[in-house]
């Protein structure tokens, strides 16, 4: 199989009979072979066409959100290390720990709709200052919304991850979150990894308002919220994973000249 020229992969067809490719059934097999050649080719289309819009979104998050620096990097992966930790348990396969990783970083990606004053405020926000931050989960999922219909992939379910955790990365699993207080399992499985994972890397690093904790610090303080704010298995499979987030933090540290 070939896409514009390039090689990627091939169809091999079997028989527990021999003999039995003749002409005529050859023939036949040539017809098929091209309409499931024609549906991969269109589906990594698909597929790359999806990959740059996140990219390009992601990238202009990354240039609006004062938070990020390699935020983004560590937390997208954070997310798939506790979506790989907890496979076994929710019967998770590869591909949704793959859109796990690929719409992460896209969580926050209703803040560039909030206002300067707001979204770069040094100090702490003030009550009505606060009820407007926190329209950026709802502004998040209108975002992605257009950027599917936009994009044409109305059809492929996977997209509801990728609204799921934009929309509902702040639910706490006691109810008091927003903007719906969910609860519980009520809250999808993708918000509550992201949560775990924005939330930890949000208490490991420098802000302009607070010094970066240590991960044994963060750890407890996850602990803590687990079964409160935040998912307790999920939670589990981030604390059990302490060499791997090593790993990722020493990969993607900050680099404060840019």
């Amino acid at each position: 199989m070939y896409d514009n020229g390039e090689f990627i992969g091939f169809l091999f067809f079997n028989s527990y009979e021999s003999d039995v490719f003749d002409e005529a059934t050859l023939t036949g097999i040539d017809v098929y072979g091209h309409l499931v050649s024609l549906m991969v080719v269109n589906e990594l289309s698909v597929l790359n066409t999806m990959g740059a819009a996140l990219k390009s979104t992601t990238h202009i998050t990354h240039i609006r959100d004062p938070e990020t620096g390699s935020h983004l990097d560590r937390m997208s992966r954070f997310s798939w290390l506790i979506a790989k930790n907890l496979a076994n348990k929710y019967e998770l396969d590869d591909d949704y720990i793959e859109y796990i990783f690929m719409f992460s970083p896209l969580h926050d990606i209703g803040k560039i709709a909030i206002p300067d004053n707001i979204l770069l405020k040094p100090d702490k926000l003030s009550a009505a200052e606060r009820e407007i931050m926190n329209t950026h989960a709802r502004k998040g999922r209108e975002m992605i919304d257009g950027m599917i219909a936009n994009f044409g992939f109305n059809n492929k379910q996977d997209m509801d991850i990728l609204r799921n955790i934009s929309e509902y990365h702040h639910e706490a699993v006691n109810g008091k979150g927003y903007p719906e207080g969910k609860k519980g399992d009520d809250i999808p499985l993708e918000a509550r990894i992201v949560a775990v994972a924005d939330v930890f890397d949000a208490l490991t690093s420098y802000r302009c308002y607070k010094a970066a904790w240590s991960n044994d610090e963060a750890f407890n303080m996850l602990e803590k919220m687990a079964g409160e704010e935040l998912d307790r298995d999920c939670v589990t499979a981030l604390v059990n994973s302490k060499v791997q987030v090593e790993e990722i933090q020493k990969s993607f540290a900050e680099n404060k000249f840019g």
